[in-house]
């Protein structure tokens, strides 16, 4: 892998904070906190989790300390408004885009520790965005059930 594959990724992961980004701006302030049905996520629990597993994917990948002090995001209700769940999920894809920027393509084969199993850091990051997708795919459909539509996939 060459030093302009690590600038792809670099602007990969500048995309998917973009495209979660304009799903947290395009969701009314009254539909941050609207959940399908009871025992799943709110709109804004789901981009809490999200950008509070940026961080874990990240660390592991990168193979540093997770600068995250917050835990379990997504049950803090004062991060459930857009200024501060903006700046959380911002943070959290901007440690995605920097820490990226840090590798070495050779250090992309290179295997480390996640959860209960090693495994190569390229990996680690593509499950993070594997996670990313999942996630905000699943909001997609909160703006269809409220009559909306949601914003651009921003796939390319």
């Amino acid at each position: 892998m060459s030093a302009n594959s690590i600038e792809l990724l670099r602007s990969e992961w500048d995309r998917a904070k973009t495209g979660a980004l304009d799903f947290v701006d395009s969701m009314p302030d009254d539909g941050l906190t609207f959940r399908p049905v009871p025992e799943i996520l709110s709109f804004a629990g789901q981009f809490l989790h999200v950008a509070e597993y940026n961080y874990v994917f990240g660390a592991a990948a990168f193979g540093r300390e997770n600068p995250n002090t917050v835990k379990k995001a997504e049950e803090k209700p004062e991060l459930w408004v857009r200024p501060a769940l903006r700046e959380f999920v911002a943070a959290s894809y901007a440690f995605l885009v920097d820490g990226s920027g840090g590798l070495s393509p050779e250090a992309l084969d290179e295997e480390v520790p996640f959860f209960r199993s090693k495994m190569p850091r390229r990996l680690v990051l593509a499950k993070a965005m594997e996670h990313h997708a999942h996630h905000r795919g699943q909001t997609a459909i909160y703006f269809r059930l409220q009559g909306m539509k949601p914003p651009s996939e921003r796939l390319f």
